[in-house]
């Protein structure tokens, strides 16, 4: 074999008389580096491989060492390696499914006739424990796959004869099977050298899972666990858990009143008036951004027939997440986007340049047939609503376009207090519609509009929408974690899908572009995202309930329902609690709501036409003007303030 050269990030060559592996590589390098090895990317790609692998001349690598950011993600693999042993030692009568990295951790599926509880979480950590402390070396062996599937047939593991048969459909012949101690398991890697150098885990739930997602094929026990690279680390993360446990939007959403999910409609969720008042004030501050910005709103119908569909895509690329009706021996489906909708409302009128751009935002209802393992709270819903706009553009109004977009989410995420957030780029999917040359020239389209405002961004690979690659806002929220929110999507395909056009100045037809675009996305996802940043602390101008008016006495009841009077008047949504409660009570009622303001009003008060006003973080300023003090409040609110100040200068 010839020389092989492998080019390290730096660009210097290693050579080699054979394909090596990484941690050949590694070794090549010294000692220590070697050692903190763990994976490694080829030429670029996302995907981590395993150290273990050969690599083609010419490679490229970056190596993942334990001081890399991904760290974690290998740790985390083998550390449901051993969980998955642990089990099987506990429990031989156990098989073994499935066991992946997710975002913060890993899981992994069993099929066992006994129920896992918590309390089985000591037995099986206090085994995982001693599998890390003997540093089994995670040994690969590549197995020609019948072999393979005799092995795991003997053994009666269903699940993975099952997975390599449908390997083996592919066209696969060998796979990967690594070995710790006297347990294996099939895995294409990528794995630590030993397992050892899994340093801190933890076991979290436990939770039912069809087998494959699949609600026809068998429920399965899913144990959700973590594991980092330090204990340090580990607690920071468990300590977030914790927090995020009392941040629940469901929990939040119960306490304050605010939406109901009923089995009769999964996964679609009920409002009640409190939480339909933060729905509409979302969607009233979108709308006067609407004006300031030059759109206008539609309203399109909520079932098509399916050749609409088949002309956008979607019953090819998109069939599966929808709901489909019959109407007079004819199908119909159920929006679940609106950007076929507004092609047709394009097309319905003739259309010079000079209209353009065009901006077509539209708040009607979407529906998705999301899988019921999938759904959660109001995160992921079948029935939903977004601030959807679609605009039509010229190729040469592109990029003030998306400087407009980002001037509105920047403004509508500093309004909210959500400056913590960042910008990736997601490219073409693997199924998608249009030619490469068009992707090629929306992808350069968005990439040249977030360099030209100097907007830092990173690359998400194949995770573009199936027509069109797209500019996706993750946001950051009080506990750091992230969320998908805003989008700009670039889209060349459905217009000539549906073969729109407008009259240039040339008077002949030209094809515009479609930006797809969203600040707060889902109307219900970005309530739930809210309320647990702001551990349902909202800003008043959100809130159900903005004022809370506590009387002492009875005697000033009169005085109360005067100033309930005078701030309903400016708009502002008071209550006027006059239960017959020591004041104490009262407060730490209106503080379990989280009500923005309470005005404590007793006899001193009532003569002197003054109040006390208290804030919900127990904050209160006495003796204070009720006409200022209502100015004040009113003024909160009119300008969606983000946070409850008292001007100290408010005096009678």
């Amino acid at each position: 074999m010839s020389e092989i050269h492998i080019y390290l990030p730096d660009n210097s060559v290693k050579t080699f008389d054979h394909e090596p592996s990484a941690l050949e590589v590694a070794q090549s390098i010294g000692p220590r580096l070697a050692k903190d090895t763990l994976g490694v990317r080829v030429n670029g790609e996302s995907d981590i491989l395993d150290i273990r692998l050969p690599l083609k001349d010419g490679s490229k690598i970056q190596l993942i060492t334990t001081k890399s950011p991904e760290a974690n993600e290998v740790i985390r693999h083998s550390a449901a390696h051993v969980m998955a042993q642990a089990v099987q030692s506990i429990w031989p009568e156990v098989k073994v499914t499935i066991g992946p990295v997710i975002e913060n951790g890993f899981f992994y599926d069993f099929d066992s006739p006994r129920n896992f509880t918590e309390e089985d979480f000591e037995k099986i950590e206090k085994k995982m424990q001693e599998i890390i402390s003997k540093d089994y070396p995670l040994v690969r062996r590549n197995v020609p796959i019948d072999e393979a599937i005799a092995t795991f047939s003997k053994m009666n593991e269903r699940f993975k004869v099952e997975i390599i048969q449908d390997l083996k459909a592919k066209g696969e012949t060998t796979v990967g099977i690594y070995d710790q101690g006297d347990w294996f398991d099939l895995c294409r890697g990528p794995h630590l050298q030993s397992t050892g150098q899994i340093k801190a885990f933890k076991l979290l739930s436990v939770a039912g899972a069809y087998w494959r997602g699949d609600e026809k094929n068998p429920m399965l026990q899913r144990i959700y666990a973590t594991a980092f690279g330090d204990k340090k680390e580990l607690e920071q993360h468990l300590h977030q858990l914790e927090e995020a446990k009392k941040r629940d939007h469901r929990k939040l959403g119960k306490e304050l009143g605010l939406f109901h999910l009923h089995p009769w409609a999964p996964a679609s969720p009920f409002f009640t008036g409190k939480g339909a008042v933060i729905y509409n004030e979302l969607q009233r501050y979108i709308r006067e951004l609407y004006f300031k910005y030059g759109y206008q709103e539609v309203i399109t119908p909520q079932i098509f027939d399916t050749e609409l569909f088949k002309t956008s895509g979607h019953m090819a690329n998109y069939q599966e997440d929808m709901f489909f009706t019959t109407v007079d021996e004819r199908q119909f489906g159920v929006k679940p986007m609106n950007c076929p909708s507004h092609c047709l409302l394009f097309k319905a009128d003739h259309h010079s340049y000079r209209e353009l751009p065009l901006r077509m935002a539209d708040f009607g209802r979407l529906h998705r047939n999301e899988k019921s393992g999938a759904i959660h709270g109001l995160t992921r819903v079948r029935s939903f609503c977004q601030d959807d706009a679609h605009i039509f553009c010229s190729l040469d109004q592109i990029q003030n376009e998306i400087a407009s977009f980002m001037k509105l989410l920047s403004e509508v995420y500093e309004k909210l207090g959500m400056t913590n957030y960042k910008v990736a780029l997601s490219t073409r999917p693997a199924a998608r519609v249009g030619a490469d040359d068009v992707w090629d020239q929306s992808e350069s389209a968005l990439a040249k509009a977030l360099d030209s405002l100097n907007i830092p961004y990173t690359l998400n690979p194949g995770d573009g929408a199936f027509y069109g690659p797209k500019i996706d806002i993750r946001f950051f929220d009080a506990i750091n974690r992230p969320w998908q929110l805003g989008t700009l999507q670039c889209d060349f395909n459905l217009p000539n899908l549906f073969d729109l056009n407008y009259v240039g100045e040339d008077n002949s037809p030209h094809r515009p572009v479609m930006l797809h675009r969203a600040i707060l996305g889902s109307i219900e996802r970005f309530i739930a995202v809210y309320l647990e940043h702001t551990a349902g602390h909202l800003p008043a101008w959100l809130s159900p309930v903005q004022v809370q008016v506590l009387s002492i006495t009875d005697r000033v009841n009169g005085f109360c329902e005067e100033i309930s009077s005078a701030l309903k008047s400016q708009g502002i949504r008071v209550e006027f609690d006059q239960r017959n409660e020591k004041l104490s009570r009262k407060i730490v009622d209106a503080q379990m709501l989280k009500i923005p303001f309470m005005i404590v009003v007793g006899d001193k008060e009532a003569e002197q036409r003054s109040v006390s006003l208290r804030l919900r973080d127990g904050k209160q300023i006495s003796g204070l003007s009720f006409e200022k003090t209502v100015e004040m409040i009113v003024a909160n609110v009119k300008e969606r303030q983000l946070s409850q100040i008292i001007n100290q200068e408010v005096s009678h």
